[in-house]
């Protein structure tokens, strides 16, 4: 069946509380998730905030019912729905059969009022009832004002102008992620879980998408890279980063990010949260530094107090009553000063915070290479001339110099990534000419991972796309793009933000001449996304970057370039 019923069940009054309580998941030896439990009331919007691989679309996944937990128990109010990575029915359907499909089940509920309301005219028991319950699952869906709800949200995710009889594998992958999107919300779950939505979204589409989740009645579970975006939906923080847990409690002493140990809670806003994560942070490290100079005073103290006094200097009289009595008094005192050390020792081994796990720290965009261009900083690297491509791009005349800062931005379907690929050379113009400086290296960070060459680890496939000697020289592990215990996963094992990050450091792997970012807050951590921000200025090429994230606009201290204008 390409669409799952949605259908609330008969005891669903209204919408309750999304409860979570000690999920765990591994794959494999890979430990995911490690008992996180939670609780996301009704009108509430708890946003899943970790580094990239920390589990977050993993929970998602076990909260919608697509994965299965290794141990714990998921309650979700009503109809569960998940937007995620993969379209949740069959690309050969036509646009108008995945809407129809998607807003079929909230039609059958106009249906069952009516049915109701018969049953109530024709005196059968407990059709009252029955009519209420209706009546109210009709609201709660939003059946009433579907045609218009569906016109709203095409309109605002950039869909209406598709044709209805256009096959969802036709689409584009922006596309066909909001078509997804937009069945995701027609469905109007009661329970609503989001991965990444913002990705392929634009200004409107976010807005359309911010006030929905504002005025959605039952509890809503999402992840997103996406700044601008939690500071104006989150309600609560929800942080799947590693916590500081007794050391006692985890099975191993894994220092690297995102380790799966449960989770941490914090109210109010994206940016409310990233003050108390920091004096968080300090805290930790500051208890657990203390914590280690305290056991090693107390394991010198029990080392120590073995004696007491001056064990080798007799008593003053030679009579072996006072021998007896000095030896007894002595070896009490001893006794009771090394249980007492001891106890302690014991209660801070077991009860002592778990070591700070280091944090990722991204390495930087690098220096191209003894062969790099050394142009003027004025000097073009590449020249259009009214270059567009037919239906995709429209004309446009631009000069991207040495140095360039440029941000390109504009709704969906005004032509950013097609730019960034003629300015690969990985796409050629239908109309006008591009013109590029001799030997010039180009590097472009595509939306989404790369397809293709992704068998064997992190190490191995990087190794293949650089080359050999480049990967000795420039090491995957040297970037701060994986951490350690990932460098030798399978990449199909690895979550879409490592597979992207994978995919920057083989783009940095040999620093171009002309960087072309596209969407680099795509996927990746947040914590990831500030330090490539910071590191812009400074990369001694090029950089073009094409973005719709409303906070990298607002700071972009470089040039524009708005393709809707």
């Amino acid at each position: 069946m390409p669409f799952p019923s949605v259908l609330p069940s008969a005891h669903v009054a209204g919408p309750r509380h999304l409860r979570v309580d000690g999920v765990s998941k591994t794959y494999g030896t890979r430990r995911v998730l490690t008992d996180v439990s939670l609780v996301v009331p009704a009108g509430d919007r708890a946003c899943l905030i970790g580094e990239n691989g920390s589990g977050k679309s993993t929970l998602l996944r076990v909260v919608g019912g697509l994965t299965p937990p290794d141990t714990g128990a998921v309650d979700a109010p009503g109809t569960v729905a998940l937007h995620h990575q993969e379209p949740p029915f069959d690309v050969s359907l036509t646009v108008d059969q995945v809407l129809a499909g998607a807003t079929a089940p909230v039609h059958r509920l106009v249906s069952r009022v009516e049915h109701a309301g018969e049953a109530l005219a024709r005196g059968e028991p407990g059709a009252g009832a029955a009519l209420d319950a209706a009546v109210e699952a009709a609201r709660r869906h939003h059946a009433w004002d579907l045609e218009h709800r569906t016109d709203r949200v095409l309109h605002g995710l950039g869909l209406a102008a598709l044709t209805r009889d256009r096959r969802a594998d036709g689409l584009s992958g922006g596309q066909l992620s909001r078509l997804s999107l937009a069945l995701t919300l027609l469905r109007s779950p009661d329970t609503l879980l989001l991965d990444e939505p913002t990705n392929h979204l634009d200004d409107t589409g976010t807005q359309l998408l911010v006030e929905l989740l504002r005025s959605w009645a039952g509890p809503v579970l999402l992840a997103s890279h996406d700044r601008a975006f939690l500071d104006e939906v989150a309600t609560t923080v929800l942080d799947l980063d590693p916590t500081p847990l007794p050391h006692a409690r985890v099975a191993d002493d894994d220092d690297s990010p995102g380790s799966g140990y449960g989770l941490r809670r914090y109210t109010g806003s994206y940016t409310a949260y990233l003050q108390q994560r920091r004096e968080d942070r300090r805290r930790w490290v500051r208890q657990h530094r203390d914590e280690q100079a305290e056991l090693a005073r107390l394991r010198r103290r029990v080392a120590d107090d073995h004696t007491v006094g001056h064990a080798d200097r007799g008593p003053r009289t030679e009579a072996r009553a006072s021998r007896k009595f000095y030896a007894d008094r002595n070896a009490k005192v001893v006794a009771r000063r090394v249980n007492d050390a001891s106890v302690a020792l014991e209660r801070l081994e077991r009860e002592q915070v778990r070591r700070p796990p280091a944090l990722l720290r991204f390495r930087g965009l690098g220096t191209p290479g003894p062969d790099r261009l050394r142009p003027g900083d004025a000097d073009p690297l590449v020249i259009a001339d009214e270059a567009g491509v037919e239906s995709r791009l429209a004309p446009l005349d631009l000069v991207v110099p040495a140095r360039a800062r440029l941000l390109v931005t504009g709704s969906n379907g005004s032509g950013k990534s097609t730019l960034l690929a003629l300015l690969a050379g990985s796409l050629a113009p239908t109309a006008g000419a591009l013109t590029r400086a001799a030997g010039l290296r180009v590097g472009l960070l595509t939306q989404e991972p790369r397809r293709g060459g992704a068998e064997g680890t992190a190490r191995e496939v990087y190794a293949r796309h650089v080359g050999h000697q480049r990967a000795e020289q420039r090491p995957l592990a040297g970037s701060g793009l994986l951490a350690d215990r990932d460098l030798d996963r399978p990449v199909v094992e690895l979550s879409v933000g490592q597979r992207r990050r994978l995919d920057l450091a083989v783009v940095l792997a040999d620093p171009p001449d002309l960087l072309l970012l596209d969407e680099p807050t795509n996927h990746l951590s947040l914590l990831l996304v500030s330090e490539l921000e910071l590191a812009l200025p400074g990369y001694p090429g090029a950089v073009v970057v094409a973005s719709h994230d409303r906070w990298l606009r607002e700071d972009w201290a470089g040039d524009r370039l708005d393709l809707s204008a």
